[in-house]
């Protein structure tokens, strides 16, 4: 028969409450054990004295008859100094997971899309403002024949004018 050091949830739903026991191995987690070592509460503060506490002998004692503390339990007993625990390595904890790297990199595919994108548009633009220089005398031209068309038919324009400061309408001034 092997023997653990384990948490049995007690409490109620939301609100746990650990007994950390010593068990059969096969027993279920909230099952049968064979003695009650300790408790945990984590709902209270991690600094606060009763949020682990252990029967310090009787866990010692379990552990010299071969008892097997599980991850959970051999942390709290290398906390209270009972059993030294030896540190795990995962050099790919802090390594993001395949899809997080796949949405990365289409992510990091879609802003050199964009950039090239801004490029291809300032030099557009660039090429847009070196074409109006060209144009200017097109426009001078356009702006000149307008001024012609105007002063075409002075006097019109000077009927209109003198009606208007008479105070009669153009329309009036142009029947009378």
């Amino acid at each position: 028969m092997s023997v653990s050091l384990r948490l049995s949830r007690g409490g109620s739903k939301k609100r746990p409450y650990y007994k950390v026991v010593v068990s059969n191995s096969r027993a279920p987690r909230d099952g049968k054990y064979l003695e009650q070592v300790g408790t945990y509460n984590p709902l209270l503060a991690k600094d606060d004295e009763n949020r682990v506490r252990l029967v310090e002998d009787r866990v010692r004692y379990w552990l010299g008859v071969g008892a097997q503390p599980t991850d959970r339990v051999a942390r709290m007993l290398d906390k209270a100094g009972i059993k030294e625990r030896a540190a795990t390595v995962n050099p790919n904890k802090g390594e993001p997971g395949k899809k997080a790297k796949d949405r990365a990199e289409e992510k990091a595919e879609k802003a050199a899309a964009a950039i090239e994108a801004a490029k291809e548009a300032e030099e557009a633009a660039k090429a847009a403002a070196a074409a109006p220089v060209e144009e200017a005398p097109a426009v001078e031209e356009a702006s000149a024949v307008e001024a012609e068309a105007n002063t075409a038919t002075p006097d019109a324009d000077a009927g209109d004018a003198a009606a208007e400061v008479s105070g009669e309408s153009s329309q009036e001034a142009a029947e009378g």
